[in-house]
């Protein structure tokens, strides 16, 4: 990495977080915002060293309920990605369907999921799996669906069968779609866990930040939004850097 490539990868981001965070500390400080509305950023951080043990304790949980639903939404997306992108027909019959069910708001089906679960952590995975599995989905089948049919013909007549086409060119080609997919899926899952936890769970940073807002314990609250942004931001960057590799 040369000097202009760590300026803007490292020290510009850097730059502006502190910049957003000084910036926080001033607005709170001169206008005098209640403690119990805004919280300053150092009010956030000292909250965030004096109960790092239950944080790091509900931040565990929150994060290997994530990666379990996201896991299982990227194994399953790609599957169903494949055998939707496999064929026109079903991709323009099964593609309404997908949409409409991810037009349901996954808030309606968490209370489902703790009849049939009931509360823990079994309903946060599940959550987490149904609202990042749909990116995925869409994306893998687009990029087997807009496979050139010209393309295809060649193929064909060189002798090579629909499985032969789909393994040699359609699913290195809808690579590109599937990581991009899986950007937006690892985001979308940190918000299903924490949607799950909101409503009905054990442990949890959304259980916490909850039990805070019942205390008033507004910094508390602010300290996990804080780890979620954290958290989010550190798997964000891990699946961008096995996406380039």
């Amino acid at each position: 990495m040369d000097r202009r490539e760590f300026l803007i990868k490292v020290v510009s981001p850097a730059a502006f977080t502190v910049s957003l965070f000084v910036f926080w500390e001033l607005v709170c400080r001169i206008f005098k915002i209640p403690l119990t509305i805004l919280p300053a950023a150092s009010d956030v951080f000292a909250a965030l060293w004096q109960y790092r043990a239950p944080i790091a304790d509900n931040s565990f949980v929150t994060l290997w309920t994530t990666l379990a639903g996201f896991a299982i939404a990227t194994a399953f997306g790609l599957l169903l990605g494949i055998a939707v992108g496999w064929h026109r027909a079903i991709y323009a019959g099964v593609y309404p369907v997908l949409v409409g069910f991810n037009s349901i708001p996954k808030v309606a089906v968490v209370p489902v999921l703790i009849l049939w679960f009931g509360i823990g952590e079994v309903p946060a995975v599940m959550t987490a799996f149904l609202i990042s599995f749909f990116p995925i989905v869409v994306n893998v089948a687009t990029g087997l669906a807009t496979t050139e049919p010209e393309l295809e013909d060649v193929l064909r007549a060189l002798g090579a069968s629909k499985l032969d086409i789909m393994r040699k060119v359609g699913i290195p080609r809808s690579l590109p779609y599937f990581f991009g997919s899986l950007k937006v899926a690892i985001t979308l899952a940190f918000v299903g866990t924490v949607v799950s936890e909101t409503v009905g769970a054990n442990k949890g940073i959304g259980k916490l930040m909850l039990d805070a807002q019942s205390a008033f314990q507004v910094p508390i609250v602010f300290a996990g939004l804080l780890v979620l942004a954290f958290l989010g931001i550190l798997l964000y960057a891990m699946t961008a850097i096995i996406e380039q590799r």
